[in-house]
């Protein structure tokens, strides 16, 4: 599969963005005290996942609603897509919305709910990295009960399940080690160092399909964030995916954090999603 589109900005200094020493950070904050799922909760978080259904070819009405809801289904077996929300959570109705919208593409979502943990740790950036990676960590354990979960789903494709995840939850996206997804989409993640990671400890498996879209002027990941802690930031993941023929990248111009609805970062995702169904095994 070719790459679907590599629409780099040609000027990566961003205007009234400083490319040499940055200016001292605002004061982060932190609230609530869980930092690591209990197994209730961990299992809760694909309990009452938000999941959407497309109709069925040949049977089975289209479905939006909690995982533990989902009616017996004739429909699928359909490709799916594991989505991991940001830092606000599934109550952000964007997301939502793109999961209706990819039911209309004919793939099936699940999006696992952290806050099923009581006392979730919120916060406001920037924080400490040791409590950053606290929070990533958190964030990767939601990948297994998930996938468990689809097992025994027979509306679930095992052999067409996608990662995908935007901002905090991009991140466990693009450092999964496992083995389970044909492909990966992150949305408003760079994949580099910066005041958000200790490391990138990106894990991408070779030759494997890999979408990156995030705005060249994102507020916390391009270099228009002055307290960014890496100047030489480039604000996007082409480096971690420079050696993969089968990576796309897309720069959408001045677009907010959430862009999973806008125009080009759907149609993006579109083509995407095309060519993986028709790309050999």
């Amino acid at each position: 599969m070719q790459p679907i589109i590599r629409a780099i900005a040609a000027a990566l200094t961003l205007a009234g963005a400083s490319v040499g020493a940055q200016t001292p950070a605002p004061v982060g904050e932190i609230k609530g005290d869980a930092w690591v799922h209990t197994p209730a909760s961990l299992a809760a978080t694909a309990q009452q996942a938000d999941v959407c259904l497309p109709a069925g070819p040949a049977g089975g009405a289209a479905f939006c609603g909690k995982f533990k809801d989902i009616p017996a289904r004739s429909g699928g077996p359909f490709p799916v897509v594991v989505f991991l929300h940001g830092s606000s959570g599934l109550g952000l109705k964007a997301i939502g919305e793109w999961q209706q919208w990819l039911a209309s593409l004919g793939y099936a979502s699940i999006a696992p709910d952290s806050f099923t943990l009581a006392g979730h740790v919120t916060y406001k950036s920037p924080i400490d990295k040791d409590a950053y990676e606290k929070i990533l960590a958190l964030r990767a354990s939601e990948i297994a009960p998930t996938l468990a979960a689809l097992k025994n789903q027979t509306w679930a494709d095992p052999a067409r399940l996608i990662l995908a995840g935007t901002s905090e939850g991009a991140v466990p996206v693009a450092r999964y080690t496992g083995t389970e997804f044909s492909a990966r989409m992150l949305y408003a993640w760079s994949c580099e160092a910066n005041y958000f990671v200790k490391e990138p400890l990106n894990a991408f498996e070779p030759g494997k399909p890999v979408l990156n879209v995030i705005s060249t002027t994102d507020p916390f990941f391009s270099r228009s964030n002055t307290w960014l802690g890496n100047p030489q930031a480039e604000g996007h993941c082409t480096a971690a995916l420079k050696d993969n023929p089968r990576a796309a990248v897309l720069l959408v111009p001045n677009a907010p954090h959430t862009l999973l609805n806008l125009p080009a970062a759907r149609t993006a995702t579109a083509g995407f999603l095309a060519l993986l169904g028709k790309a050999k095994p």
